[in-house]
C-alpha cells in the first residue's frame, strides 16, 4: 500500500462505501455498515466516568492512527504446506475437521473435510459466506450483537472485515473442532474480524479461533453463538496479540432449549483488552459455561464484562474466570447476573480468581445479582492474593526452590479451568501458553507435552 493510499482511508463513509466496493457487497450490507456508522457518530467516546469504563481509561488510544482496511491483495494458497511457517505452526498444535487462515480480513487458506461438507456444514470465512450463502447470513449477522450495542461494536459493524462463519445443520455431530487462525500483520492496521457459529437442532461442534499479530494496531471484533435446541456448542477465543495492540470486542450467546454451550475465552497479549462476554438463555432447560483465563505482564490491562442473562425457567449457568498477574498489570472482571420475572428454577455460579505474582500488580473484581423470581438459587464470589506463604515452604521441604515452587502452583491455579476444556488438543494450547509465560518447559509444570 502507497502512503497515498494510506493517508486517503480515514474513518469515514466514504472509507466504508469504498470497501464494500471492493468486497462486492449486496447493498443490504453497505446499508448495514452506513447505519452502524450513524450510530457510532452518535455513541459519545467513553469519558471514564461511567461504571463499566472508569477502571479501563482509553488515554493513549486514538482511532486516527490506525489504518480502516488494506487495499493490498493477499495471495490464497491451496494447499497448507504453501502457507508461511507462523501458520503452518500453528495448525499443527490441533487435529481439526477444517482450518480457516486470514490475514488483514483476508482468507489466506480454507479447508473442510468433505464428509462434513457432504452433510451440508458450511466453514468458510464471511465474506464468501456473504457471497454464497446471503439469506442464511442475513438470518443472523447482527441479530445477537447489535450495531448500537456500544461505541465499539458500532464501529466494528461499520468497517468489519473478513472472519469465520460456520453453520452445522440439523443431526449433525462433527467429532473434531475446526480451527480459525486470524493474523494482523501489518502495523498499526485497524482489525475487524466477525465470528457466527450456528448449530441447528441436535448438532454439535467445537470452533477453536486463534487471534495474533497486530503490532502498534487495534482489533475490534464481534462474535456471534447460536446454539440451537438440544444442540452442543464449545468456542473457543484464544487471544494473544501483540503487546502494543488495542483490543475490544462485544460477544455474545443465544442458547435454545435444552442446548449446551461452552465459552472460553483466553487473554494473554495487548496493551488493553476490554471485553463484553453476554450469555442469553432463552428456553427452559438451557445450559452455559463461561470460562476465562488471563496471565498478564509488564503493564497489560484486561477488562472482562460477563453477563448472565437468565430469561427463561430451569437453566443453569456456570462461570469461571481466573488470572494470574505480575509486573504492574492490572485486571478488572465485572460480572452481572440478572434472573428475569418467570425464570424459576435457575441456578446461577460466578467466580473470578486472581493470583497477584508481585505486589504492584492489581486485581478489580465486581460481582451483581439481580433477581426477579423467587425459586433460584445464585451465588457468586470473587478473591484475589497472593501466593500463600506456606504453600511455598511445603514445596520447597519436598525440594523445590522458591522460583519452581511458584511456577508449578500458577500452573495448578489454572487447572481447574482447564480441566473444564473437553478438547484434550485445545488442553494442551492453552497449557503450553502459560508455561510459556512462566519461561519453562511444559514437563517441568506437570502437564503432558505429548
Amino acid at each position: 500500500m502507497t502512503m497515498e493510499q494510506i493517508q486517503e482511508l480515514t474513518f469515514s463513509a466514504d472509507t466504508i462505501k469504498r470497501l464494500s466496493e471492493i468486497l462486492e457487497e449486496p447493498g443490504w450490507m453497505l446499508d448495514l455498515r452506513l447505519t452502524a456508522w450513524r450510530f457510532f457518530q452518535e455513541i459519545p467516546w467513553p469519558t471514564g466516568k461511567e461504571e463499566t469504563w472508569r477502571r479501563t481509561p482509553l488515554r493513549g488510544f486514538h482511532l486516527e492512527a490506525y489504518t480502516p482496511f488494506d487495499v493490498d491483495a493477499f495471495t490464497h494458497v491451496a494447499r497448507e504446506e504453501d502457507l508461511g511457517t507462523v501458520y503452518r505452526e500453528h495448525l499443527a498444535e490441533l487435529a481439526s475437521s477444517g482450518e480457516l487462515v486470514m490475514d488483514e480480513g483476508q482468507a489466506l487458506y480454507h479447508r473442510v473435510e468433505e464428509r462434513w461438507a457432504q452433510q451440508g456444514v458450511i466453514f468458510t470465512d464471511m465474506h464468501t459466506a456473504v457471497r454464497e450463502h446471503p439469506e442464511l447470513v442475513q438470518r443472523y449477522f447482527a441479530r445477537l450483537v447489535e450495531l448500537g450495542d456500544n461505541k465499539f461494536a458500532a464501529l466494528h459493524y461499520a468497517f468489519w472485515r473478513g472472519g469465520t462463519f460456520l453453520y452445522v445443520p440439523r443431526n449433525v455431530e462433527v467429532t473434531l473442532p475446526f480451527q480459525t487462525l486470524a493474523r494482523l500483520s501489518k502495523e498499526k492496521s485497524a482489525g475487524f474480524y466477525h465470528t457466527i457459529v450456528v448449530t441447528e437442532e441436535n448438532a454439535s461442534v467445537t470452533l477453536l479461533e486463534d487471534f495474533f499479530g497486530g503490532r502498534e494496531g487495534m482489533h475490534d471484533g464481534v462474535v456471534e453463538l447460536f446454539p440451537g435446541p438440544n444442540s452442543r456448542l464449545r468456542y473457543a477465543h484464544v487471544q494473544d496479540w501483540d503487546l502494543s495492540l488495542w483490543n475490544f470486542g462485544t460477544q455474545r450467546v443465544r442458547a435454545s432449549r435444552d442446548a449446551e454451550v461452552v465459552h472460553l475465552i483466553s487473554s494473554w497479549g495487548s496493551k488493553l483488552s476490554k471485553v463484553w462476554i453476554t450469555l442469553d438463555l432463552v428456553e427452559p432447560g438451557a445450559r452455559g459455561q463461561l470460562l476465562g483465563v488471563y496471565f498478564t505482564t509488564d503493564s497489560q490491562h484486561v477488562d472482562h464484562h460477563t453477563m448472565q442473562n437468565h430469561i427463561a425457567p430451569a437453566c443453569s449457568s456456570d462461570l469461571l474466570y481466573k488470572g494470574a498477574l505480575k509486573d504492574e498489570s492490572r485486571s478488572v472482571y465485572q460480572g452481572y447476573i440478572k434472573v428475569w420475572p418467570g425464570a424459576q428454577k435457575t441456578d446461577a455460579y460466578q467466580a473470578n480468581r486472581n493470583l497477584l505474582l508481585d505486589g504492584r500488580a492489581r486485581a478489580d473484581s465486581i460481582p451483581g445479582l439481580e433477581i426477579e423470581a423467587d425459586d433460584v438459587r445464585c451465588t457468586h464470589g470473587a478473591t484475589a492474593g497472593q501466593i500463600p506463604e506456606e504453600y511455598i515452604f511445603y514445596m520447597e521441604s519436598r525440594g523445590l526452590d522458591r522460583t519452581q515452587a511458584e511456577r508449578l502452583i500458577v500452573a495448578g491455579f489454572f487447572q481447574e479451568v482447564l480441566e473444564r476444556v473437553e478438547n484434550e488438543d485445545v488442553q494442551r494450547k492453552l497449557e503450553a501458553t502459560i508455561a510459556d509465560r512462566l519461561g519453562v518447559p511444559l514437563a517441568d509444570l506437570g502437564f503432558d507435552p505429548s
